[in-house]
């Protein structure tokens, strides 16, 4: 048998500085601040424009009060910048479905929140999700494999709360990769469907999730 993957891998607040001032250099040590305050920067145009493609590394640096230049040293472009604001928004998914789940007994309630959440999540950040997950990309097994893959850990929460609900009787036992893989089918069509078609389902999402989890769930009963 091929072996399968293995398991286991943000409020916005960038201060307006005055037009046409530059921002004086940074004192040694202080780069890292920098990085973080242009993924800000970007993050905030990227929701202001509502499109990567109006976002521009010239935008960046004004907002910022640098050169582009200075954007380049940390940044190898401007897809490696964009991808690194989404990025950070997946580290904020995991955050919040670990938030929405501590508590919860119930193995299936748990899988069912985690689900919500991440649909929740998905609709709130149309943009920074259609560049992760809705746009034509290659990715492999050794993406998931080395935590490159975006949302990889997120995805490997779930394979973790699939196995509780196999160990609990609740889902019969079989491969938790493909389980995982179609649960995550449901929830990212449900998600692109609300941020492409966001009036449709005419039925309400809430209605559409509980009917899509609960016949996906009875199917993998024991």
């Amino acid at each position: 048998m091929a072996s399968r993957p293995r398991t286991g891998r943000v409020g916005i607040a960038v201060a307006r500085r005055p037009s046409g001032g530059r921002r004086p250099r940074s004192p040694r040590g202080e780069g890292e601040r920098l990085r973080e305050e242009i993924l800000r920067a970007a993050e905030q145009l990227l929701i202001a424009k509502g499109s990567a493609d109006a976002v521009s590394i010239r935008g960046v640096a004004t907002a910022v009060g640098v050169t582009p230049p200075s954007i380049y040293l940390h940044f190898a472009d401007k897809d490696e910048l964009i991808f690194a604001v989404c990025q950070e928004q997946f580290a904020r998914l995991e955050q919040l479905v670990d938030e929405a789940s501590v508590g919860i007994d119930d193995p299936l309630q748990r899988l069912r929140t985690m689900g919500e959440t991440y649909i929740r999540f998905g609709v709130e950040h149309p943009e920074q999700y259609r560049i992760l997950l809705m746009s034509k990309g290659e990715v492999s097994v050794a993406d998931f494999q080395d935590g490159t893959m975006p949302g990889v850990s997120t995805f490997q929460k779930l394979m973790g709360a699939i196995e509780a609900c196999m160990d609990a009787g609740v889902f019969a036992r079989q491969d938790v990769f493909l389980v995982a893989t179609g649960i995550w089918a449901i929830v990212h069509g449900i998600t692109s469907m609300r941020i492409t078609l966001p009036e449709f389902p005419f039925v309400g999402a809430q209605v559409l999730l509980d009917h899509v989890f609960d016949t996906y769930a009875r199917g993998l009963a024991p």
